[in-house]
Formats: C-alpha cells, structure tokens, sequence
C-alpha cells in the first residue's frame, strides 16, 4: 500500500511539475523536469512491451501514454501494473492450489456420467472440469429467479430459515431499504447463533457507510472488505474488484447471479427505471462448489479457515432429469481465464445458435472471432444489449464492435423496458451460463468472477424463454441506420473502443 502512495504521489508531482514547471521551476528547472518526466514515460512503455500482454492492450497502453504522458502515466500505475496483482494474489493462488490437489480427483471424475449428453457438450465438460478443478453435479436442483422481485423474495425467506451458518458475498450492497432488510435479518441470526459472515468488495460498495458494518460486526456478523486499504483510490488494486455474488445457507441452498444489493435493483431508482437482471437459486452438492469459492475468498482476507462436515455437502446420487450444474470460478488469483476459455468453447461448439445477454460487451479478438464465424457459418447468432446506458465509456466502446458483427450476420436487440443487467450465455438452447461475468476484457481478465454451466435442465429452457420475452421489448438494429449515424458519436465509440483494453 505504502509503495503504491509513493508512486501515486511521484505521478502527481510530475503531472504539476510537467504542466505548470516554468512558473513553479522556471525555465531551466521545468526542462530537467521535464526530460526526466520523458524519460520515465518512455522506461514504463518499455515495461509494458516486455511484459507480453495482449497486444491490444499493450498498443493501447503505449498509446495513452504518448498522448498524455503523465496523466496516462498516472493511470498506469493505479490501473495498469501487474506487480500488485503477482505479489498479492498469487499467494491467494498458491494456496488455492493446495485445495485444488484434493478436490483435482473428484474433479476430473465422472466422466462416465456424461453418457447422455452430446459430444459437444462432454467437450465443455471436460474443459469445465479441467479449469475450475470442481466437481461437475449431477444431482443438483437449480431454479431461475427472474429481477429482483423474486430473487430478494426466494433469499428473504432463506435467510429467516438458517439455524447454522449463512455466507454472503456481494460486489455492491446499500445500505436503502432492501440493504437495511437484510442487515437487520443477518444481525438477528447472528445474536440467535447462526454464524454469519459477511464480505464485500472495497471498490462496488465504497459508499456503504462504516457505521453499517459497525453495526453488524457489533452484534457478532464476521465483516470482510475484500481488497479494503487506507489509500484505495491511490494503488493498484482498485483495478481487481470482487464482482463476484454468492450467498451460502446452511450448505444446502445457494444463491448466484447479476444481482448486488440495493433499490434499484429491485426496479426503485428513477435514474434506470425497470431493471432487468437474472439470478439462480441453487439445492444439491453444487452448493459445496460456491461454499469452497466463498471460503477462499473469505481465507484470503481474513485468514480464518471455517472446516468440518457443517459447511460441505456429500455427493449426490446422479440424476439424469436434472442434468448437468457446474460452478466455475475465475480471477486475477490465477491465468487459467476459465471462464473467457468456456464462453470461447460453447460458441465454437454451436450447432444452431447462440444467444447473448449482457450489460457491457467489450470482447477480446478471441471471443469476437468466435462469435462473427458462428454467423458467417449460419448459426443464429444474437446479442441482446441495453438500449441506454448506465456508464457512456463502455458502452460507446462496446458499439464500437457492432459493425463487424453486424456484416457478419449477429443480430443485435436493444433492450428498452429499461437497463438490461443479466449476463448470460445459451446455446442450442441446450447449454447455458448465469452468473456474474459479463461478456468483456474486465471479467475475463481482471474481475473475480462465478458462473453457473447448466446442461439439460429445466432452468436452460427458462432462461431461454426469457431470452426470448425479453426480445419483445427490444429494437432489431438495422445495420445501414447504425452505419449512418453522426460522425461525432462515431468519433467518441471509436476512441471508447482505443481503450476498451483497459476498462
């Protein structure tokens, strides 16, 4: 943290010294200054090409860095640097690891349960298997929750249900109305005996107020903040944020999906209006594969290691009508990018088509590739989008990609009963992810995430019915109107999408 200050402080005084030398240094001063300033600029563009990033984003770095050399070299330093991220979570890797070592067997065991799905569909599993390192279940019941509504409904009466442990993580949580609902229903549990702990990320819920937490560590609720420093806005890991949203009951009932916590998701806040989003209710063994994320998380901040048969459920007995659940993290803590690697699989294993849900769209030349040959070969290839924005930067750069995929053949919905949240992926309407990954270089490559695979079940064909309701209330884009707008716009999505490496 104290190195990271010292860096930030460095790039502002350069930033003064750089635009404002000649009066504070005068002529001489303000040159020397100014060379040195060059000078660094040019060593860390230097550390960027050797450090064998995506090209992308290695162009883009450069890039900003020769156009506003100290602002982007400020930008650098709190945004860009590996060094915090190889410091401070490959030990969270190294011990994740050793985790990994006893759940590897159950892992990649079972294969001799996949007999009734398709070839294309054993090939995901198989990977699946092979980057989570969890056990594929084929014994667990999940239910789709469609908006808040019924998602804070299902979790409510979870919630008043526990007698022995409840775990909750979430990106962003409020302190409104539903936030304060849930803060009251977690602090009686606590003082009733129920453990409960309680985790969420620094950056998603910096406005939640201390005396909140206070409150709930006050009448025994165990508080994290993961990624919480002094100074979090002046080094590096502002850049890796939990997104992650799981809740774990009693081992038994699991919660997962695009919503956090707060009014707005339930359709109150004036500024979006409706909100759109889907979340999963799960029951079954897989509960133990968002206990053992949780528990790591929670291991990583706190260094407290909850174990013992209260918080981990035995195998199930398989059970073909339930099909297939299969609980994949990813994160900076690791290079696997299991779920970029799943996402690229499931398009490139498409029969018939391939549907699309999600709030920001900004690829990596590997999904975007994927996606444009699914089109050209004559799958049904569609993307459904919001139609206003909630943040102007990501969503110019992500309009930036639809012309291509519009030659291409995609057929892309704009969502306008109001903001579109959910962050799914359906194929074949077979094959399905939910989670909290949306489709962009930030969840693939920077964001700690967790997705739910589903195969042959029930709630594969609910989100595919909703995909499709959702499509009523949605404009097709027509590819000469959208090649026609103004320059400016144009301007402003092509310049979004220079930097969209680095959002």
């Amino acid at each position: 943290m104290r190195r990271g200050l010292i860096v930030f402080m460095i790039a502002v005084l350069l930033f003064v010294v750089y635009y404002f030398g000649v009066d504070l240094l005068g002529t001489t001063g303000a040159a020397v200054m100014s060379i040195f300033s060059t000078l660094t600029v040019i060593s860390i563009a230097f550390l960027i090409f050797m450090d064998n990033r995506n090209p992308s984003s290695t162009l883009s770095w450069i890039l900003v860095l020769g156009l506003l050399p100290v602002v982007g070299l400020i930008f650098y330093f709190l945004f860009g640097q590996n060094y915090f991220r190889r410091r401070k979570y490959d030990k969270k890797a190294q011990w994740d690891r050793r985790i990994y070592k006893w759940s590897e067997k159950d892992a990649l065991a079972g294969a001799e349960n996949t007999t009734h799905f398709s070839d294309e569909q054993q090939r995901i599993l198989r990977l699946s298997r092979r980057l989570s390192l969890m056990p594929v279940s084929y014994s667990s019941e999940t239910s789709v929750l469609t908006n808040g509504g019924s998602t804070f409904s299902e979790l409510l009466e979870a919630l008043r249900n526990a007698n022995h442990h409840i775990h909750m993580e979430y990106y962003i949580y409020r302190a409104d109305d539903i936030g304060t609902q849930i803060q009251r229903l977690l602090i009686e549990k606590a003082k009733a005996g129920v453990e409960v702990r309680f985790m969420v990320d620094a950056v998603g819920s910096i406005q939640l107020p201390r005396r909140f937490l206070d409150e709930m560590r006050e009448a025994g609720v165990k508080v994290a903040v993961f990624g919480a420093t002094k100074f979090l806005l002046a080094t590096s890991r502002v850049n890796y944020r939990n997104h992650r949203k799981i809740v774990v009951i009693d081992k038994k009932i699991g919660f997962i999906g695009g919503l956090n916590v707060g009014d707005e998701y339930l359709s109150r806040s004036k500024t979006y209006g409706f909100w759109r989003d889907t979340h999963m209710r799960i029951e079954g063994e897989a509960v133990s594969a968002l206990q053992r994320i949780f528990l790591r998380d929670w291991r990583h901040m706190t260094n407290e290691q909850p174990t013992g048969p209260g918080y981990f459920q035995s195998k199930g007995k398989p059970n073909p009508e339930l099909g297939a659940v299969q609980i994949i993290a990813s994160g900076p803590d690791n290079d696997r990018r299991a779920l970029k690697h799943i996402f690229f699989s499931m398009i490139t294993t498409a029969k018939k088509s391939v549907w699309i849900a999600t709030p920001y769209f900004i690829p990596d030349d590997d999904i975007l590739t994927a996606l444009r040959t699914a089109a050209l070969s004559g799958l049904d290839v569609r993307l459904l989008f919001p139609a206003k924005p909630d943040k102007k930067l990501p969503f110019w750069a992500s309009h930036s990609y639809f012309p291509i995929l519009l030659e291409a053949g995609v057929k892309i919905y704009e969502y306008e009963k109001g903001f579109l949240h959910s962050k799914l992926l359906i194929v074949d309407g077979e094959t399905a992810s939910i989670g909290t990954a949306n489709m962009d270089m930030r969840s693939f490559h920077l964001n700690f995430e967790v997705n739910a695979l589903l195969m042959n079940n029930a709630s594969v064909t609910r989100i595919a019915d909703d995909f499709e309701r959702d499509l009523l209330n949605t404009t097709l884009i027509d590819p000469e109107k959208f090649r026609s707008k103004r320059i400016a716009l144009r301007f402003m999505e092509s310049a979004a999408r220079l930097l969209s490496p680095l959002l």
